[in-house]
């Protein structure tokens, strides 16, 4: 390892030092890549400090003129106007009327409508904290065990970061340079187990334990009618998204702006049926638009501190001298790739989901590609017998399965304390100790997926007529 691969090796060191401190993500990557760049200018001789810095006057524009991230704040207000609307308490009552009659039939519920959120919403945040607020209050009325409540929450919080529309999935396919539509696509099975395992979860604690979870009481026909309508927008809204890129009706882009109008139409709806103080109106907007700016900015900021950083390394030679090392050891593929998923786990306990994306997988992808037997590498030639292109879509979906775990583990767990401040009757050792479950559902998940490929490759493969 030459000097210019030490201080970028160094700096990697020194970023997770920063973000140990509780410094911001953003500020962290920006502060390591400004100061690694003005150490290499100094050791390395050819490498200029100044160029660098000239940069930065097109690089935050090229960030937010970029069409494909374009997508990220129409899915956020997307979201926002969701939950303004009150289409994530009707999505609930809604789930509920299918649900709720049988015993855990409302933690079930509560898991179905994080699923239906989190595809209008691409956030685990927003779903952790929007159905929290909706579903707690219904979970404790009928005396669940604090644990199985929160637990049950904070565990669907998680779905939105794979079940499209995705930002983390947005990310990832831009960072990797591939196709965001194959991503969502590829990302349909995998969450629907995720829902299957979770229900599965719920389904066996009030088997062994039937207190933990009663059944609530049964609708009247009129009442389950009418419940049954509030989720017709959720099935419009994910149905045109999911259709109008499986089809090739419209790209990304589009599919986010048909997504916030068919919301905004069904809150306007809402206004006009119920009158004053219903559905979308003005101060709503407003703050859903403020709410999106706030989030869109934040994400714009972590980009920009992640191209800062990529310059950094680039310049310093670190992954490239990973990917080469990878090429020279004799260790078997799938070894290296649980090794993965095992750091990303680890990690996940300290660093942000965001941040692992934007940071982690620039040096973990060319190590795949490394093992996997090169650029140009073929299916019957590769380390994993699949092709570059299907070893992105197959290794995002692990890789996210393996961040989103961060969310609910200790000693982070965002969605966690999400819940715990919704819920601050019950202790956060508890809200942990609900988890654990679906943490066990979620590591079993990827196992499934690692050794089941085609569950993460059918959709693209099938919708491409391969």
């Amino acid at each position: 390892m030459g000097d210019k691969e030490l201080i970028g090796l160094v700096g990697l060191i020194f970023f997770f030092f920063l973000l140990v401190l509780k410094a911001r993500v953003a500020f962290a990557m920006a502060f390591t890549g400004i100061v690694g760049t003005f150490v290499l200018s100094i050791y390395v001789p050819y490498i200029r400090f100044e160029p660098y810095i000239m940069q930065y006057k097109s690089l935050l524009w090229e960030n937010l003129a970029n069409y494909e991230l374009s997508v990220i704040p129409l899915f956020i207000f997307m979201g926002y106007l969701a939950s303004h609307t009150k289409l994530a308490q009707a999505l609930f009552i809604g789930m509920n009327a299918i649900f709720g009659r049988f015993r855990g039939g409302v933690a079930i519920t509560a898991i179905g409508a994080c699923a239906g959120f989190g595809a209008v919403s691409g956030s685990s945040l927003a779903t952790a904290s929007t159905m929290g607020k909706i579903a707690l209050p219904e979970l404790e009325k009928l005396n669940y065990s604090p644990r199985l409540a929160t637990g049950t929450l904070a565990a669907g919080g998680t779905l939105g970061i794979l079940i499209p529309p995705s930002i983390a999935l947005i990310l990832y396919a831009i960072v990797v340079e591939g196709s965001i539509i194959e991503m969502f696509q590829a990302a349909i099975l995998p969450g629907l187990l995720a829902v299957l395992f979770f229900i599965m979860v719920i389904i066996i604690q009030v088997r062994i334990k039937p207190e933990l979870g009663p059944a609530s009481e049964p609708l009247s026909k009129e009442e389950r009618n009418k419940a049954f309508l509030g989720l017709i927008p959720v099935v419009l809204t994910f149905g045109s998204i999911i259709l109008g890129l499986g089809l090739g009706l419209f790209t990304p882009t589009p599919a986010a702006a048909a997504g916030v109008f068919i919301i905004a139409m069904y809150g306007l709806y809402q206004r006009i049926r119920y009158g004053k103080g219903e559905g979308l109106t003005f101060k709503r907007l407003k703050d859903s638009l403020v709410e999106t700016a706030v989030s869109s900015a934040m994400i714009y900021y972590i980009l920009f501190g992640a191209e800062v950083l990529k310059g950094f390394f680039t310049r310093s030679g670190l992954p490239q001298a990973i990917a080469e090392w990878a090429m020279t050891v004799d260790v078997n593929p799938w070894m290296v790739l649980i090794g993965i998923l095992i750091i990303f786990i680890i990690l996940g306990f300290f660093m942000d989901s965001m941040a692992m994306i934007l940071v982690i997988i620039p040096f973990i992808w060319p190590v795949l590609v490394s093992i996997n037997g090169g650029e140009y590498v073929t299916a019957a030639t590769a380390g994993f017998g699949m092709n570059n292109e299907d070893l992105k879509i197959w290794f995002g979906i692990l890789a996210l399965i393996s961040v989103e775990l961060g969310l609910i583990t200790p000693p982070v767990g965002l969605n966690v304390f999400i819940i715990s401040k919704i819920s601050e009757k019950v202790p956060m050792i508890e809200i942990f100790k609900g988890v654990i479950p679906f943490v066990g559902a979620e590591i079993i998940r990827i196992g499934v997926l690692l050794f089941l490929p085609w569950l993460s490759l059918f959709m693209p493969h099938w919708l491409a007529g391969n």
